[in-house]
């Protein structure tokens, strides 16, 4: 099959479109024709060599497509049926075809307004908004929101699964001004840009997947109770030091969050959080604005994401439809 591989750590210009063998299912797995697969920032920190994969490796957290095999002990799917698919554990999903648990598919055949390319946009960013929200977070209704990164993948999908889960305020901050009015459009109350965000007010909960003076002002924005979490660290910047004595002192509190850890310790968990996600995206309540490429241009869809030129979700289209 076809598959774009990471044959040695680096730049985007170290992606490569082989031909590599096609996997099979194991048991409680499934496996996937694919026909489009989301693009991450995850997968840049695979190809840079800052998540420890084994080389040559086949980036893709994330999918679309229909199934091809089942593994042993699999129920309730059925070859030919149309999933959207999380592949965050193992990865594989920049290929013809992936493998992955069971229990990370959603199927969608009974989503019918629910386009394949839309549907690869869901299970990464999606999912991980209803969990960060509902499950680390805890939100509860009515309390305001601050979403740093707001117009990129995730961050478009946490001001609308703010507002679904109840909250009050949801703010988002941005890093340009030319991304303003695109964040406005996923469900922020406000947009501001980051270096603003100081005078927004306070928060009781505040999600941050930028890192550096980010991380920093967001816990002086923090509500007593409130509580943030740390999901990435786009700026590249150093760690930020989180004293204890001051969260006990203050009465915050900081968590981290990891799709790809989750999913493989919470398989189950993870794969309720994606079939959630499905669901209000094909009743129109989540909106994704999708983008699509080729698979052979995987390189230049890492380089938009790296550059922060994307607004809204990158997908590369595997299967010619």
């Amino acid at each position: 099959m076809r598959a774009i591989t990471i044959p040695e750590f680096g730049s985007a210009d170290v992606l490569r479109l082989d031909e590599v063998e096609a996997p099979e299912p194991g048991p409680g797995q499934v496996s996937i024709d694919v026909t489009y697969a989301g693009a991450n920032f995850a997968e840049i920190l695979y190809r840079q060599g800052l998540v420890d994969v084994p080389l040559p490796f086949v980036p893709g957290i994330e999918v679309s497509g229909r199934i091809r095999a089942l593994g042993s002990g699999v129920e309730g799917l059925s070859i030919g049926q149309p999933v959207a698919a999380l592949t965050i554990v193992d990865g594989g999903g920049y290929a013809e075809v992936v493998t992955t648990s069971a229990d990370l598919v959603a199927p969608l055949d009974n989503h019918d307004r629910l386009e394949l390319d839309v549907a690869a946009a869901l299970p990464s960013n999606s999912t991980t908004a209803f969990l960060v929200l509902d499950r680390v977070a805890r939100i509860a209704p009515g309390e305001d929101v601050l979403v740093h990164a707001a117009a990129g993948g995730v961050g478009s999908q946490l001001g609308q699964a703010a507002r679904l889960l109840g909250a009050g305020r949801v703010v988002g901050a941005v890093g340009s001004p030319a991304k303003i009015e695109a964040a406005k459009a996923f469900g922020y109350d406000e947009v501001v840009l980051r270096e603003q965000v100081a005078e927004a007010g306070q928060f009781d909960v505040v999600v941050d997947m930028v890192g550096g003076t980010a991380r920093r002002s967001s816990l002086d924005l923090l509500a007593p109770m409130g509580r943030m979490v740390v999901m990435g660290n786009a700026s590249g910047a150093e760690d930020v030091g989180i004293s204890a004595n001051d969260l006990w002192f203050t009465n915050k509190t900081v968590s981290g969050f990891n799709l790809a850890a989750f999913s493989a310790a919470f398989p189950e968990e993870a794969g309720r959080a994606l079939r959630r996600a499905v669901a209000a995206a094909a009743r129109g309540e989540l909106r994704v604005r999708v983008e699509s490429l080729p698979l052979e241009q995987a390189a230049e869809a890492h380089r938009r994401i790296e550059a922060a030129r994307t607004t809204g979700k990158l997908v590369l289209e595997v299967e010619r439809i």
